[in-house]
């Protein structure tokens, strides 16, 4: 291929990544213009893009409407903890199924895989059940506890990431007198940097972001997160106040987006390097 037809391939395929990324960027930069109208505005041309005066007293108005601060706090504690509790015991199932060698194991994998296609509703009822009998409705628990039990995806990357570290480093360690839980504390987690960042970036957004979950177990405004608090915007008679809603909407995504761009060298590391290794 000439030099011409390379430059040529390159600027087409530089002009349909930009094309790709304005048509997902429309709904967020929807959303940021719509923060910024008017109540009457909206109601009188809500299809108008670009607001005709800009107003930033929507973002006041939406943190005072609904106590904002309760749900922060809320959301900040499930995302916290289920991020901890997801990296935690998703390494540790990782570093079994990719130090250890014991009969079944690569079918307990496989079964460990399979439960990826099974659909969350199939489960939602019994495992309401479960936690109504164990009388933890209405509290954080249903929403963390599970995290600390690891998830299939997550085990799937951080294992793919461990077999591809030498294992002359857990030789080593143990002659030096390491035993299997010192190994994966000081030899595999401080090698694991980047897949591990990869699973707590996933982890954090879909415990912060987590809508079904909070929506089923909390009953009290109190412990409501800010998924759900949203939705507490719409008025008893269906009116809404969207210029605030997408203001607040806003709000709530701005953690995520700036944990994406602080941990975005390491995600994007991680998602390219999982899966090189395989034995």
């Amino acid at each position: 291929m000439s030099k011409g037809a390379k430059s040529q391939k390159a600027i087409l395929t530089l002009v349909l990544l930009i094309a790709l990324a304005s048509m997902f960027a429309i709904p967020l930069v929807w959303t940021v213009l719509t923060s910024m109208k008017s109540a009457q505005e909206f109601a009188k041309e809500p299809e108008r893009f670009i607001p005709r005066h800009f107003v930033f007293d929507n973002f006041s108005k939406a943190w005072n409407a609904l106590p904002f601060p309760i749900f922060v706090r809320n959301t900040v504690v499930i995302a916290v903890l289920g991020t901890f509790g997801q990296v935690l015991s998703s390494s540790l199932v990782a570093y079994g199924f990719s130090r250890f060698r014991f009969k079944g194991r690569n079918t307990l994998f496989g079964i460990l895989l399979a439960t990826m296609m099974l659909p969350s509703q199939i489960t939602m009822i019994p495992v309401f059940l479960i936690w109504r009998d164990l009388g933890a409705i209405d509290t954080f628990i249903p929403l963390i506890a599970p995290s600390f039990f690891g998830s299939a995806f997550s085990v799937f990357l951080v294992r793919q990431f461990l077999l591809g570290i030498p294992t002359e480093l857990d030789e080593a360690a143990t002659i030096d007198g390491a035993g299997y839980l010192r190994i994966w504390w000081s030899v595999l987690l401080p090698n694991s940097g980047v897949v591990l960042a990869t699973v707590g970036v996933f982890a954090f957004f879909a415990n912060w972001d987590a809508f079904e979950g909070p929506l089923i177990y909390l009953n009290s405004p109190d412990h409501y997160t800010l998924s759900v608090g949203l939705r507490m915007f719409q008025d008893t008679d269906g009116s809404t106040a969207f210029e605030q809603v997408m203001a607040a909407s806003l709000i709530h995504i701005l953690p995520t987006i700036v944990i994406f761009f602080c941990a975005q060298r390491y995600f994007l590391k991680g998602i390219a390097t999982t899966g090189l290794g395989g034995r």
